[in-house]
């Protein structure tokens, strides 16, 4: 499953990948975000399965088992375009809001926000279609909804 989805990734021109392999780029492009820092702990992990089970309505299990096929995706992932470009074929423009929340809720579930986590979000909000601006409300919305506000 994994070598066929990878060589799609990596191929010069592939076809758009279909819905579920969005969700996975999604989980994967999240894993990408978490390791950016090069500190890939449990409290990031389990950030990342409640993301999912929320955005996805998955059980914690179904959420689990869709970050680790992520995780080893990424592992072996050469780029990030192709994870936003499944994401950008399969998510309208106005639901990419929730990626980016969904990714800035990632990023800072270790309480602290990192150069090399903030260059990979704004690298993916570029090639999502995402501006700078829209960015950074997607994150002051998961701030203020982390410190109760």
């Amino acid at each position: 499953m994994f070598d066929a989805l990878l060589r799609r990734l990596t191929a010069p021109d592939t076809a758009p990948l279909p819905a579920p392999d969005a969700r996975l780029a999604l989980a994967a492009l999240m894993v990408r975000v978490a390791r950016a820092d090069g500190a890939y702990d449990q409290a990031e992990a389990a950030r990342i399965d409640r993301v999912l089970a929320a955005l996805h309505r998955l059980s914690p299990f179904e959420a689990a088992r869709l970050r680790g096929q992520a995780e080893m995706l990424e592992g072996e992932a050469p780029d990030t375009v192709r994870f936003t470009r499944a994401i950008k074929d399969h998510v309208a423009i106005e639901d990419r809001d929730a990626v980016m929340e969904a990714l800035w809720d990632v990023a800072l579930s270790d309480g602290a926000r990192d150069a090399e986590e903030d260059t990979l979000i704004r690298l993916v909000a570029n090639l999502l279609g995402i501006t700078d601006r829209d960015s950074a409300l997607a994150r002051q919305r998961v701030e203020a909804r982390r410190s109760g506000g």
